[in-house]
């Protein structure tokens, strides 16, 4: 009778055990790579809420040749995971390595470039990414997600860190080697694609690759098979994530690993229609849900409720939503052949990617890969699918020879057939709900994800506002209505280290000798637009809220594309690195940025009717103002005493702008004072441009926008120039730290004397960081303006130059005396270093306009501890002629 009775049970157990999962079975394991899109920030809160003993999501990877910019996008992961309480997964982005020029792939390239262009450094063009709009509805929201990230997000320890972030390739190859994994595609396929052609012998720990990307069976609702809507006239076929790197992409699909596609096909069939946005308005019980939907009405109010409605897809997170459906059908096993799923209708198609037009074999500069290669790249086949013309650009004229529509498919999600094709299992199109009768929404989806989102299990901690008991935004602003002000001066800077250096000495030098009215930002140099941001925080710290803060224009002169100005080339900005010391640590400020109080001010995408949006947003006075608004309004009542002093620390870009629009505006300046250009004298004196070599005696800010740079010098301006050879006499990082050291430090003092620090180390360890030592003779300009000239020691001179703005990348940005037919400026010849190194120092350890607030440190222990405590220990503690300078200082 035991033994029958153990038998049964074990066979009961055993029938049960078919119904319901082990115990003991290890959840799904899931790495994402992302370009931190606003639905890709959807899809990784959807994913972050899911059960975490059934799906566990191990690490995310940044790709960053899409729709972000890698400091701003990595900052934003590591937010996001603060606030749901996941400081525990691997972020990865970036990285140094190089593709030589023989297909050599060595560790840790970045995937900044598209594979067909990366080459020995992570500077280049933007042959794909030029599709993309680099201001508003591109790069800039995306980086602020609308204003919202500095807004909502909590900020938590985790940060980029320069030399110290992990990179992607190690991230991919640290999940990979631990175990079985599924790898979710939302960008471009750079990252993936570079592991499995240097890592084949890992790909088996690679389960599946689930991909949103590409457009199969054509049309969609825009007529056209693909989404590129800055660039139908050229390729109507592409699809973003696929077009910002095909090749890798075929790559990816051609590595032998099983791959579900989730293309436009489907993910146009459950748009964020009106019935949806409606029910997630009333249903947002979590932070996650509010931020999403936050996002959701600022994208809804700046497009138009009915191009939002109809055109405003769940892309990366109807394609998470599949995938986990897909892979719970499957269980531990992964046998799901046929991909059954609650959300979409499946089909098995045979596809491949477009990399390159035919006829194939044919060299027209246009193809890395082949031009001027004894042997092609990768050992890839002359006359195969590879070795045909490759999209250069927006304006391709290959790619324009029909009038209907535009010739080129690259990046193509091509149906086929042959050897070329691939089967891939493939979402055609969203399931209808006919399960729960109680929702009024039509897709199985819009049900779940709201769900989802809106469960307090695995919800998010705070936001920023709640993550501290007595948060609240404070304005600091000046009481200057008994001081008489100096000179009136607008700075205009590009956001580079060198910048943020000269920033802070402006600010110290007394208001009676400078009065700082305005600063105008250029995204043309050194930092991507979002960067605006910081420039906000470090006022905020100062306690000058009340400069306001002019967003400039984002692409230089001529580069711009005639039918889409929000696109355009980047022919002088792609000498400047996307990754170490370049954009990666410029938009993060050496990654010190964080450090820095918040500010209440910030970008927002906030915008009116007025300003020519289709309906104003929530809080239309919030929007950020352009350069040229700031500059007709500081205007307005100029007179001859009042005129306006300008000083240039970057592209002259929005001076040059300025210039146009406003036939007065050279009346209402009094000089120019530009930090840039290079006089050489001998053909070894060169320029700094050390990523272009062939134009050795061009200066960056010269040869970043040279059309802008003309236009300036012939404009008849009284203009001092502050040439390389002069800011060459500021390089020593040791007499900087030295003067800046003292017994009696600010905290900016020591704000300034961190970043020179990091700077300094940076420049000793790494060949990427050789160049910063230039950013230290951005301050002579704002030395000369505001400094004591008989401890600096000036020497002027006349000069009558010219610029190169040819269209020459070897030329433009070079200035050349030209006793003819030059223009008479100013030259700052020299300047004495230690006057400098010593004026700036006693500037910054001036305790005369402070900082009002230190650091974010200091904003945090404020925002935990009550008001009526904090007063009662400032009574106690807080000098008296301390109290009255603040109260003098703050309103």
């Amino acid at each position: 009778m035991f033994w029958f009775l153990l038998v049964l049970v074990i066979t009961i157990l055993g029938l049960l055990g078919h119904n319901f999962p082990c115990v003991g079975s290890s959840p799904h394991r899931i790495l994402v790579d992302t370009d931190v899109d606003t639905d890709d920030i959807i899809a990784l809160l959807y994913l972050l809420k899911l059960n975490k003993s059934e799906f566990d999501l191990v690490g995310i990877t940044l790709s960053a040749n899409a729709w972000t910019n890698a400091g701003h996008g990595v900052n934003q992961v590591y937010d996001l995971l603060h606030m749901m309480g996941r400081d525990d997964i691997a972020v990865g982005v970036g990285g140094e390595g190089v593709i030589l020029d023989d297909g050599t792939i060595l560790p840790d390239v970045g995937g900044y470039l598209p594979i067909i262009d990366q080459g020995m450094a992570t500077a280049g063009g933007c042959r794909y990414r030029q599709t993309i709009p680099k201001g508003r509805k591109g790069l800039l929201d995306m980086d602020s997600n609308y204003g919202f990230r500095k807004h909502f997000l909590p900020q938590g320890n985790r940060r980029y860190t320069p030399l110290q972030q992990s990179t992607a390739q190690k991230v991919i190859a640290n999940k990979v080697l631990e175990g079985p994994i599924s790898i979710f595609l939302m960008g471009s396929h750079t990252n993936l694609a570079l592991f499995v052609m240097s890592n084949p012998h890992l790909k088996h720990n690679i389960q599946h690759i689930y991909i949103m990307g590409g457009s199969v069976r054509c049309p969609n609702p825009t007529g056209f098979c693909g989404n590129l809507f800055t660039d139908f006239t050229s390729n109507p076929y592409a699809e973003f994530n696929i077009f910002a790197d095909p090749f890798a992409a075929y790559q990816v699909f051609h590595s032998g690993i099983p791959i579900t596609l989730v293309p436009l096909d489907a993910t146009n069939t459950i748009p964020t229609n009106k019935k949806f946005f409606e029910t997630f308005e009333k249903n947002q019980r979590t932070f996650e849900a509010q931020y999403i939907f936050k996002s959701l009405e600022i994208i809804r109010d700046t497009w138009s409720p009915e191009v939002f409605y109809s055109s405003y897809c769940m892309w990366d997170s109807f394609m998470a939503g599949v995938a986990v459906s897909i892979m719970k059908n499957a269980g531990n096993n992964n046998n799901n052949n046929n991909g059954e799923n609650v959300f979409a209708e499946m089909e098995y198609m045979n596809i491949t990617i477009v990399t390159s037009n035919e006829p194939y074999g044919l060299t027209d500069a246009s193809n890395p890969f082949f031009d001027k290669q004894i042997t092609p790249k990768f050992n890839l086949t002359l006359g195969g699918v590879h070795s045909g013309h490759v999209q250069s650009g927006l304006n391709d004229p290959i790619c324009m020879q029909r009038r209907d529509k535009g010739n080129c498919k690259d990046g193509y999600t091509k149906e086929t057939t042959g050897p070329d094709s691939v089967q891939v299992l493939v979402a055609t199109r969203a399931k209808l709900n006919k399960k729960n009768y109680k929702s009024e929404l039509d897709r199985e989806f819009y049900v779940d994800i709201l769900d989802v989102l809106n469960r307090p299990e695995e919800a998010g901690r705070f936001n920023l506002s709640t993550q501290f008991p007595y948060y609240r935004e404070e304005r600091f602003t000046p009481d200057l209505s008994t001081t008489q002000l100096g000179k009136p001066v607008i700075f205009d800077m590009d956001m580079s280290a060198g910048d943020f250096l000269t920033l802070f000495y402006l600010l110290k030098v007394p208001v009676e000798i400078i009065d700082l009215k305005a600063i105008i930002v250029s995204p043309t140099g050194w930092a991507n637009a979002a960067t605006i941001d910081v420039v906000y925080d470090l006022l905020h710290m100062m306690g000058r809220d009340d400069i306001p803060v002019g967003l400039g224009y984002l692409l230089a002169l001529n580069q711009s594309d005639p039918t889409s100005p929000s696109v355009g080339d980047c022919l002088y900005a792609k000498a400047i690195p996307q990754g170490c010391g370049g954009f990666l640590d410029s938009d993060t400020l050496y990654g010190l940025a964080r450090d820095l109080p918040r500010s209440a001010r910030r970008y927002i995408a906030e915008t009116s009717v007025a300003h020519g949006a289709p309906r104003n947003t929530d809080s239309p006075e919030l929007r950020q103002p352009l350069a040229l608004e700031v500059w007709k309004y500081l205007t307005k009542s100029v007179n001859e005493e009042s005129k306006i002093t300008v000083l240039t620390n970057g592209p002259l870009t929005s001076l040059a702008k300025i210039i146009s629009s406003d036939k007065n505006s050279t009346s209402l300046i009094k000089g120019v004072y530009i930090v840039g250009g290079h006089i050489n004298i001998n053909k070894s004196d060169k320029g700094n441009i050390f990523t272009v070599t062939s134009n050795a005696y061009a200066e960056f800010n010269m040869f970043l926008d040279p059309l802008a740079a003309k236009a300036v010098l012939e404009s008849g301006l009284n203009i001092t120039l502050i040439p390389l050879a002069t800011q060459r006499n500021l390089t020593s990082f040791h007499m900087m730290l030295n003067s800046l050291n003292s017994t009696v430090q600010t905290p900016e003092s020591q704000f300034v004397h961190r970043l020179l620090d990091r700077l300094h180390a940076l420049h000793q360890d790494h060949m990427s960081y050789k160049h910063v030592g230039m950013f230290l003779g951005e301050i002579v300009g704002a030395l000369f303006l505001g400094g004591d000239h008989a401890v600096l020691k000036p020497k002027l001179r006349d000069e009558q130059v010219k610029v190169i703005a040819e269209g020459s990348e070897s030329k433009d940005g070079q200035i050349l005396i030209d006793k003819l037919h030059g223009r008479r400026v100013q030259i700052l010849e020299s300047i004495d270093s230690r006057g400098c190194y010593e004026s700036f120092a006693s500037k910054l350890n001036d305790k005369r306009q402070s900082a009002v607030i230190g650091s974010f440190e200091e904003q945090r222990k404020k925002w935990i501890t009550s008001p009526s405590r904090t007063l009662r220990r400032k009574k106690r503690t807080t000098p008296p002629s301390r109290t009255l300078r603040r109260k003098k200082w703050i309103t």
